[in-house]
């Protein structure tokens, strides 16, 4: 039986193979991270996997335009909060994403999937739109 991440590597090669310039590599990145974020994750993994999916989600910023916002934060703040991740990751996951076809269905799926791993933050949903708003001057 295939690993999270091995299934993710798999998802990896269909969302960097992608022909849309939205980059939707990197919102699967940000779900995947959150998800699978735990104690010995490093504080920027976390928040950066956080702010992608609220920028992606609630503020609709392609996939290139949070990876910009990524940079941005990494080259301003060096402390990052560590949230402690919630019981339960989200209703969907990397396999449930590789089990439809490839195309808008996956695609749609992917949108799916960010959204449950948000969903599941939603202690944490405050914080991550204030640090933005902070950091990024986003609200």
């Amino acid at each position: 039986m295939a690993s999270d991440q091995d299934l993710f590597n798999e998802l990896a090669f269909y969302t960097l193979s992608h022909s849309s310039p939205a980059f939707i590599h990197q919102h699967a990145v940000d779900a995947f991270a959150a998800q699978q974020a735990d104690e010995h994750s490093k504080p920027i993994a976390t928040a950066f996997a956080l702010i992608g999916l609220y920028l992606y989600i609630e503020k609709g910023l392609t996939g290139k335009q949070v990876q910009k916002a990524h940079m941005q934060l990494a080259r301003q703040r060096r402390q990052w909060p560590q949230w402690e991740p919630p019981q339960e990751r989200g209703t969907l996951g990397v396999s449930a994403v590789l089990a439809v076809q490839p195309g808008q269905e996956r695609d749609e799926m992917i949108r799916n999937w960010c959204v449950a791993v948000w969903d599941a933050w939603k202690e944490t949903q405050i914080q991550i739109r204030e640090l933005v708003k902070q950091e990024l001057g986003i609200g």
